[in-house]
């Protein structure tokens, strides 16, 4: 069981993961209203060297060459370079000069944007392994604090980030829903 930089080559594997984790997130992300054209769209971005859901942002877990899971995570000072991308297409495709995308992450903070595990290696710690790698890479970059962002009614993961050491510092709204941010000392 390794976990290591996601590559390029891992985007049909990171793709179905993204989706299953970003839900209607994902459809505002790519623009597209099918489940398939979406996976489609997120394999593009994940394969790209630059944005949020881009391979260089990314660490997968891996179990028998499979990818198992996948977090994405960055600065919060990167964000806006990093939504860059997909905010260009997104305002090209809709025709919208004006197109916006909901802030998540805070300046002075790393962030998980996305993690995932896939149903068929559930229950191994998968998921609180990538965390853990996304706090020692926090520190290694300096940032103080790590954060991410939990749907008000996930009760289940909320329960576990907070046994984790995370605490809500307050409430954000991403694509209509209210999520609780939550923080921790790194």
């Amino acid at each position: 069981m390794t976990i290591r930089s996601a590559r390029p080559q891992d985007a049909g594997a990171a793709a179905r993961l993204l989706y299953d984790a970003l839900h209607d997130v994902a459809h505002r992300l790519t623009g597209e209203d099918s489940e398939e054209k979406a996976i489609e769209q997120l394999e593009q971005y994940f394969r790209a060297d630059e944005g949020r859901l881009s391979y260089r942002q990314s660490a997968v877990k891996e179990i028998d060459g499979e990818v198992a899971g996948i977090i994405v995570a960055y600065g919060g000072d990167q964000a806006a370079e990093l939504d860059r991308p997909i905010l260009d297409r997104l305002r090209k495709l809709k025709n919208d000069p004006t197109a916006t995308m909901d802030q998540e992450a805070d300046e002075d903070e790393y962030y998980i944007d996305t993690l995932s595990v896939s149903p068929q290696f559930g229950g191994r710690g998968i998921g609180s392994a990538l965390i853990l790698h996304a706090e020692n890479r926090a520190k290694e970059l300096k940032y103080h604090k790590i954060a991410l962002a939990v749907v008000t009614d996930n009760h289940r993961a909320h329960s576990l980030y907070d046994r984790k050491g995370y605490k809500t510092d307050k409430d954000i709204m991403i694509n209509g829903h209210v999520y609780h941010h939550m923080v921790k000392p790194v």
